[in-house]
């Protein structure tokens, strides 16, 4: 079986998570779904792409696998709502984004399957990532955890309009420290590119609302990326525009130096 996740461990307190850019299906899983689940539409594509920087910056890098349509990893394992009035998307989705069904007629996971998804991908993946976070706590003071994503600049089943090109998530300001999130909303606010939000649309999944607790030194962002931003188009085959997706990665460069940079009051330089 496909690992459930790659992992490349840092040198520095910062680590970035790939929940959405896997591709890979559980076993049997693909000859139950429909055409348009198969085409994975709702992959946050080419990520280690675009972040291909952090790992010469010395952050450590966690990505899943398996595609979100096996089990979303920026669920919580109870599958509550993220967003209270609004479409959910579900830890084991049956729908798209859009809509359309993931599976064919009668072929849907039932619970037990779901239950054992969950175990079997959802577990191991968080396990590794509270690991590391407690790994740089105790060796650092302090973790940026930064949850990688990115999305169709268009979904009216899910918001209105169209996004704004970088959306940065701290929980409403809950799940990283004021200065951090204030420095960088002015990295942000300084480019003259992409338009930018924070806090909007979306807030942070699961992993930044659950591992966020700046209080004991964890420090939790989602950037939410519109695919507009790189992409030739946002239909399949979804082929990147290698010229805009460079432009597009020394942005996010910026944003994880700003990150790196970054050092809360209270941490010290080490054991």
């Amino acid at each position: 079986m496909t690992d459930i996740f790659s992992f490349v461990r840092g040198t520095m307190p910062v680590l970035v998570t790939f929940p959405h850019s896997g591709s890979h299906l559980a076993p049997g899983m693909e000859r139950r779904m429909t055409e348009r689940g198969r085409q994975l539409p709702d992959t946050d594509w080419y990520m280690e792409h675009l972040y291909a920087g952090a790992l010469s910056k010395g952050l450590g890098v966690l990505k899943a696998n398996h595609s979100r349509y096996v089990v979303d990893l920026n669920r919580g394992a109870d599958d509550a709502a993220l967003y209270p009035g609004r479409p959910s998307t579900g830890l084991v989705p049956s729908l798209t984004f859009d809509g359309q069904p993931i599976y064919r007629a009668g072929q849907a996971p039932d619970e037990s399957e779901i239950a054992e998804r969950r175990e079997t991908y959802w577990r191991p993946y968080h396990d590794a990532v509270a690991q590391e976070l407690e790994r740089l706590r105790q060796k650092w003071g302090w973790a940026v955890l930064w949850d990688g994503h990115s999305i169709k600049s268009t979904i009216p089943r899910l918001f209105e309009g169209a996004l704004p090109d970088l959306n940065l998530g701290t929980n409403s300001g809950q799940s990283c420290g004021g200065e951090l999130q204030t420095l960088l909303e002015k990295r942000l606010a300084a480019n003259v590119r992409y338009s930018h939000v924070v806090n909007g649309r979306f807030k942070g999944g699961y992993t930044t609302r659950h591992y966020g607790q700046p209080e004991h030194g964890i420090h939790a962002i989602q950037l939410e990326i519109a695919q507009s931003t790189y992409l030739r188009s946002e239909e399949a085959p979804w082929p990147i525009d290698l010229e805009k997706a460079v432009r597009l990665s020394r942005m996010i460069d910026s944003l994880l130096e700003t990150a790196l940079c970054w050092r809360p009051e209270t941490a010290h330089s080490g054991k």
